[in-house]
């Protein structure tokens, strides 16, 4: 939907570019329509980034890309995998202490995200297994 959305605003923005500069609207300067570009490039950055989230498994750990930024966290960085009720989205607890939002499976996503919880967080015990499991 995301994705969709910024195409439109995409469009949106340059039909509005073109038709104040065609139209013979007077009263637009370079800086005008330069601060509209602007905007709607932000727009649909903001919304690239929000439809490309998601947390990608590979051998060496997980990757999460968020909102405003991608970690890559080894496997054994990871403690525990939390999406208790109330969380809007899954949390990593950290080695270091710290916690990593996984905003790919989010509480909106119903039965859907309870179901990648769970499968994440069984990837995350399969990968932390050692000879002697301690």
């Amino acid at each position: 939907m995301t994705g969709t959305l910024a195409v439109v605003v995409a469009a949106s923005t340059v039909l509005l570019i073109v038709l104040l500069t065609t139209t013979g609207i007077e009263g637009w300067s370079t800086a005008d329509l330069s601060g509209i570009a602007l905007v709607g490039l932000a727009i649909v950055w903001f919304l690239w980034r929000q439809a490309t989230v998601a947390a990608t498994p590979t051998a060496e750990g997980l990757r999460v890309r968020n909102l405003a930024s991608t970690r890559t966290v080894t496997w054994g960085e990871i403690v525990w995998v939390r999406f208790g009720e109330g969380r809007p989205w899954v949390q990593l607890d950290l080695d270091d202490g710290d916690t990593l939002a996984v905003m790919g499976v989010q509480r909106s996503d119903g039965e859907r995200a309870r179901a990648e919880a769970k499968r994440l967080a069984t990837l995350v015990a399969a990968r932390q297994r050692t000879a002697r499991d301690d």
